[in-house]
């Protein structure tokens, strides 16, 4: 209310009424809906961060086998995502949950394309994933421009944000982790994985193993590692101004680490 130019000028002016205050304007305050705004600054972040986390690390295992077998039934359940998604994100108790659903969903349409039908192109792969992104990039826009127009104010201009700035940050892990295949020169490898079924390929995990045990291969790895944990707490640094969006994106590029250290430890297993 301090923001409000009436407010701040009158409260200078006039005195303070406190007989325009009754029991039912009371009452009609107290009934004043929440807004979406409201219901955003409310959600705890910890729990943004948690289902961020979630989202990138524990579908992962589950559209892999799913897309091996039946890649259309995991295409089938993309719009089944995205109007889940929509369903929550109209209702403000449910916003930033709906927000960051419609963002997963980008994630997973990318995944089910690509490793349902191009698995065996490498270079296919980043090129894939990236497919949400001049649809989060516009989003992101559109809330900068208005932003800027109301003062940032207004949280409709804040569309989909929070799972734009998800998908970014699984995005930004997926390019640090491709990274790593080229620098290490992994590439044949993944397309004799996948070229295999999963009970044949453990002889080229070893050997994909072989070609990173040795320094280049730790300190690209080490390098990577570095990377995920400084962009993915980087904007966790000042928490007093941490946004909802800062803590979707962290907690997707810190998942990866998760990720990455699972897929090795199943090689080494193997």
């Amino acid at each position: 209310m301090l923001n409000n130019p009436f407010f701040s000028a009158n409260s200078r002016l006039l005195p303070f009424n406190t007989d325009l205050i009754t029991p039912e304007s009371n009452l009609n305050i107290a009934k004043t809906p929440p807004t979406t705004m409201d219901s955003t600054i409310n959600t705890p972040p910890w729990r943004v961060f948690m289902a961020a986390a979630f989202l990138v690390s524990v579908p992962v295992f589950i559209q892999a086998p799913l897309v091996r077998q039946w890649p259309f039934l995991s295409l089938a359940l993309t719009p089944i995502w995205v109007a889940w998604g929509w369903w929550l994100y109209q209702r403000p108790a449910c916003r930033t949950w709906g927000d960051l659903l419609l963002g997963f969903s980008w994630s997973w349409l990318a995944g089910t394309i690509y490793w349902g039908w191009l698995r065996t192109e490498p270079y296919w792969h980043l090129p894939v994933e990236a497919i949400g992104l001049p649809f989060c990039l516009w989003c992101l826009r559109s809330a900068k421009i208005g932003n800027l127009g109301d003062g940032g104010k207004d949280s409709k201009t804040d569309f989909l944000t929070i799972g734009s700035w998800f998908y970014l940050g699984s995005l930004w892990g997926t390019v640090l982790t491709d990274g790593y295949f080229y620098v290490n020169n992994l590439i044949p490898y993944w397309r004799a994985i996948m070229a295999q079924e999963p009970s044949l390929a453990v002889p080229i995990l070893h050997q994909a193993i072989a070609q990173v045990n040795n320094p280049r291969g730790w300190i690209s790895a080490l390098f990577l590692l570095c990377i995920l944990l400084f962009t993915g707490l980087q904007p966790l640094k000042s928490l007093n101004q941490v946004t909802l969006n800062c803590w979707a994106f962290s907690g997707a590029v810190l998942s990866t680490i998760l990720v990455d250290g699972l897929f090795w430890l199943v090689a080494f297993l193997a």
